[in-house]
């Protein structure tokens, strides 16, 4: 019974390791601030809880909590095409997000450097209501 489980962690690790966007570099913080100051950021995703989205978020994310994205990913309104910036707190939670992502045709995905609390770090504008 235990060469199940293993079984499944080494599938599961492959599956994130072959999702994974090898060439595309994490997007900065900075990088980011000055593509929504110029209107031209890339789709921004959300992948927290919706108390920690509401307690302040990226100027422009879309909320789509990590476990909800398979169901609601077109609430992003964005194309497979579409470049997209992903980010959670730290990042364990983005990492699923992108995998989800992934696994329904998005392949532009990139994540937010430092994710949010990078962000936070450097007090960089935040939005404290769902837009």
């Amino acid at each position: 019974m235990t060469k199940l489980p293993r079984f499944f962690d080494f599938v599961v690790f492959v599956l994130l390791v072959s999702c994974s966007e090898k060439g595309l570099p994490d997007m900065t913080p900075e990088q980011l601030l000055t593509s929504i100051e110029t209107h031209s950021a890339p789709v921004i995703v959300d992948v927290r809880s919706q108390s920690e989205f509401d307690s302040g978020h990226v100027p422009g994310a879309v909320h789509l909590p990590f476990y909800a994205i398979w169901s609601r990913h077109e609430e992003a309104n964005a194309t497979p095409e579409d470049p997209i910036v992903l980010y959670c707190e730290h990042g364990p939670r983005a990492w699923i997000g992108k995998f989800a992502l992934w696994t329904v045709g998005y392949k532009n995905i990139v994540y937010l450097d430092g994710h949010m609390s990078g962000w936070k770090q450097r007090s960089l504008p935040m939005t404290n209501r769902a837009e």
